[in-house]
């Protein structure tokens, strides 16, 4: 990627970002970075918003907590 490009990837994604933090969505730059990148590559962006969306509803106890010395019994 020439120098321009970069430049203008690298303001596009923050401009992305700083919207995204105005919206309140609780995406992290990185996440951002990655969402533009499957629309990009021509994944439906309605769909991963569905997706993302259904990520957060999952709850977060479907994946194995450790126990900590304030939880063991």
């Amino acid at each position: 990627m020439d120098p321009e490009a970069s430049q203008t990837a690298r303001e596009s994604l923050e401009l992305t970002f700083h919207m995204s933090n105005i919206l309140e969505t609780g995406l992290d730059r990185h996440t951002v970075s990655v969402l533009i990148a499957l629309c990009d590559l021509g994944l439906n962006p309605e769909a991963l918003a569905a997706v993302v969306k259904e990520l957060r509803r999952e709850p977060f106890s479907s994946f194995p907590m450790p126990e900590t010395p304030s939880s063991a019994s």
